[in-house]
């Protein structure tokens, strides 16, 4: 939270909107409060800001367009200027939202016995994120991947950065079949233990020969 503590400071030094976007809240750390922390930092020292939020993600709900834009204003005029805007420009672009995936939503933080069920699910799932990210670096290990791999445990949430450049990342799809996208991110979520070690060999097969 030091690094937040830095950043708050030069948005009320530079006199800045922040724009949060909580795309994966509880999968970073297992905890909803913990991965809200730096948000409520920010909204406790008075700032105005916007906050996107997803349940794709920690809810399960893609393809169902479930989110929420929600903008602190501390002057109720000027809530009453923003939500005109935000009307205008909804009209046109969908109008109207889909329920579905809203209503899922809904229902699961309205019921306290389904809201802990979900808090309880989002824990057990950031922990096995955080069982691959050490599966995949001790397998990097054991293959004798060249470079460091602390940051592939250093990381949090869904996805990784490898640290793979374009070629190397070609050359992962092209001779192993293991997909992802060209700046070196994979998904975490999609790693299972025992594939752990094909990942590394072919982790070390594009680092040490592209």
């Amino acid at each position: 939270m030091d690094q937040w503590g830095g950043v708050l400071r030069v948005v009320h030094e530079r006199r800045l909107l922040p724009f949060f976007d909580s795309a994966y809240q509880g999968f970073a750390s297992g905890d909803l409060d913990a991965d809200a922390a730096a948000l409520r930092m920010f909204t406790r020292s008075g700032l105005e800001l916007l906050l996107s939020q997803s349940y794709a993600k920690n809810m399960g709900l893609y393809g169902e367009r479930a989110g929420a834009l929600s903008i602190v204003s501390h002057c109720p005029a000027a809530a009453k200027r923003v939500q005109s805007q935000l009307c205008a420009v909804i009209r046109p672009m969908y109008s109207s939202p889909p329920m579905h995936g809203a209503a899922i939503v809904v229902t699961v933080l309205s019921d306290p016995q389904l809201y802990s069920l979900w808090k309880r699910e989002l824990a057990d799932m950031s922990a096995r994120i955080q069982r691959m990210r050490t599966a995949l670096k001790s397998a990097l290990l054991d293959v004798g991947c060249p470079g460091n791999w602390d940051h592939i445990t250093n990381q949090i949430g869904m996805f990784s950065f490898t640290g793979l450049n374009r070629t190397q990342c070609e050359n992962m799809t092209k001779q192993w079949h293991v997909y992802m996208t060209m700046d070196g991110r994979i998904s975490m979520a999609g790693l299972s233990a025992s594939r752990a070690k094909y990942l590394a060999e072919a982790i070390k097969d594009s680092v040490t020969n592209c």
